[in-house]
C-alpha cells in the first residue's frame, strides 16, 4: 500500500510538472517556401526538391522534411522551445537554365532561413522563408580558427589563422584579395544602440547615414580590412589549394624569442599549430603609434597582408565567435579607399574618437562566413543576408578549444577536392581540430 501511495504521488508530481513545464506541449509548426526567381511561362519552380530543417536550439536535434509543391511543408507535435529554420535546394545548371532562361554558369544554391525562432505553447503563426539565390565564390573561406588554444598550456590567441580556397578547376591569382571582419551587436543583452526587428544594429540610424541607402540590407560594415600584395601576378593558387593568413607566421610548438627577448613558449605543442609555412601573415608592429604584442614576430621569410583598417595591437580573432568573415575583390571600379566609414548606430551623439566602420556594398561579397558564440544564451543577430550565408557556424568547444571551423568536402573530381559551398554555413562547416591545409572528409 505504502508503494503504490508513493507511485500516486510520483505520478501526479510529473503531471504537474508537465503542466508547469511548456516544453513537453508538442506544437505543430508549418513552414511556407516562395522564391524569389523570375521564371520563364512555362515553368513552375521545383518545390518538392527542397528540404526545410528545423533546428532545437535547446538540445541540438535537427529534423528535416521536403516541401510539398505547393512550397508548404508542416512539422507535426514537435516541443516547444527555439529553433532555427532554414531552407535550401541547389539547382543544377541546366536546370536553372531551363527556369530562367538565364546561364548562370554553374549550379546555384538557394537558401532562406529564420534563426532563433521562439515557438511557444499555441504558437500558430506559418513561417515564412523566401529563398534567395546566393553567390558561388571562386575562392572560398575554407578554416578560419579563431578559437585559439588553452591560456595555460597553449598559444592563447597567437596561433590564429584563417585559410582560404580555390574552389575552382582553374589557377587563380590570391593577388587584391581582400579579407575582413564584420562589426555588429556583440551581446544579445546590450542596449543603447539603435536596433532592427530582428536585435541587430540598425545602420540606418547611424550618424550622417544617407537616408536614401539600404543601410541594412544592400551593405555590411567592416571593423578591420586587409589586403593580399601583389601586382595581379604574384601569387598563383592551384586548384584544390589554399593559402594561409597567420596572425604570427611562427612554428607556435616550438620556443621563440619575443620583443624582449625573453623566451615564449607552450606547454602543450599538441594544443598548438605550426604556421611557420603560412603564406601571409599581418604584422602591425610598423604601423604609426601602435606597439606591438612582445609576442607579435615579423616573419621576413613570410609577406605582410596590406593593413587597410585596423584595431587593437595586433590581429586578434574574437575567441567567442562574434565575429562574421568576408572576402572580396575591388572590382567594376571600387575604390576601396574611398569607401565611406560610419560611427555604430548609438542613442547618444558619437564621440568623434569612436571607432568607425568601413561601409561595403554586398554585391562585391565573395564569400562569408556567419560565425557565432558556443553558448545558446550569447549568439548574437546574424550580420550577414541569406544570400551570402543563411546560417552560422561556431566550434563546439569554445574559446582556447585548439578547435577551428571547416568547410566539408563535397566530391573529389580527378583528385581535387571540391569544397561544399552551399552559402549556409550551418550545413557547409564542421568544428574540428585545427589543422591547416587539412581537409574535413
Amino acid at each position: 500500500m505504502k508503494q503504490i501511495a508513493l507511485f500516486l504521488i510520483a505520478a501526479a508530481g510529473f503531471m504537474a510538472c508537465k503542466r508547469d513545464n511548456p516544453d513537453v506541449v508538442p506544437v505543430n509548426l508549418t513552414v511556407q517556401v516562395t522564391h524569389s526567381l523570375s521564371l520563364t511561362e512555362q515553368n513552375a519552380f521545383p518545390y518538392e526538391q527542397v528540404a526545410v530543417t528545423i533546428r532545437n536550439l535547446q538540445n541540438g536535434s535537427e529534423t528535416t522534411q521536403q516541401v510539398g509543391n505547393n512550397g508548404q511543408v508542416t512539422f507535426a507535435a514537435i516541443p516547444v522551445g527555439r529553433y532555427d529554420v532554414t531552407a535550401a535546394v541547389t539547382l543544377r545548371q541546366a536546370d536553372y537554365l531551363q527556369l530562367t532562361g538565364i546561364d548562370p554558369g554553374a549550379d546555384v544554391s538557394l537558401n532562406a532561413s529564420v534563426l532563433q525562432q521562439e515557438i511557444s505553447v499555441g504558437f500558430a503563426n506559418t513561417i515564412e522563408l523566401e529563398l534567395i539565390s546566393g553567390t558561388q565564390g571562386a575562392f572560398v573561406l575554407k578554416q578560419i580558427y579563431y578559437g585559439g588554444s588553452d591560456n595555460r598550456d597553449g598559444a592563447l590567441f597567437r596561433d590564429q589563422f584563417v585559410e582560404i580556397y580555390n574552389n575552382t578547376g582553374e589557377v587563380l591569382y590570391a593577388d587584391g584579395l581582400y579579407i575582413a571582419r564584420l562589426w555588429g551587436r556583440q551581446r544579445p543583452d546590450t542596449d543603447g544602440h539603435h536596433f532592427q526587428a530582428n536585435g541587430q544594429f540598425d545602420w540606418s540610424r547611424s550618424k550622417d547615414m544617407p537616408a536614401h541607402l539600404d543601410a541594412n540590407r544592400d551593405y555590411v560594415y567592416l571593423r578591420d580590412l586587409l589586403r593580399i600584395p601583389g601586382d595581379g601576378n604574384t601569387y598563383p593558387v592551384q586548384p584544390g589549394e589554399s593559402i594561409i593568413i597567420a596572425q604570427n607566421a611562427l612554428n607556435h610548438k616550438t620556443p621563440y624569442t619575443g620583443h624582449n627577448g625573453r623566451e615564449i613558449s607552450v606547454r602543450n605543442p599538441d594544443l598548438t599549430v605550426d604556421l611557420s609555412g603560412a603564406d601571409f601573415e599581418v604584422y602591425y608592429g610598423d604601423l604609426p603609434g601602435r606597439t606591438p604584442f612582445n609576442s607579435d614576430i615579423d616573419n621576413p621569410s613570410v609577406p605582410n597582408m596590406v593593413v587597410i583598417k585596423h584595431t587593437g595591437n595586433d590581429w586578434i580573432l574574437d575567441n567567442n565567435g562574434r565575429d562574421s568573415y568576408v572576402i572580396f575583390r575591388a572590382e567594376n571600379g571600387l575604390d576601396v579607399t574611398a569607401l565611406p566609414e560610419y560611427f555604430a548606430p548609438s542613442l547618444n551623439e558619437p564621440n568623434q574618437s569612436a571607432n568607425t566602420y568601413i561601409q561595403l556594398p554586398i554585391s562585391y561579397i565573395m564569400d562569408a562566413v556567419e560565425v557565432q558564440p558556443t553558448p545558446m544564451e550569447d549568439r548574437i543577430p546574424k550580420k550577414l543576408q541569406p544570400q551570402h550565408d543563411a546560417g552560422y557556424t561556431f566550434v563546439t568547444g569554445g574559446a582556447y578549444s585548439s578547435q577551428a571551423v571547416m568547410r566539408r568536402v563535397k566530391e573529389t573530381v580527378n583528385g581535387r577536392k571540391v569544397l561544399q559551398d552551399a552559402n549556409n554555413s550551418s550545413a557547409d562547416f564542421v568544428s574540428i581540430k585545427a589543422n591547416p591545409r587539412g581537409f574535413a572528409e
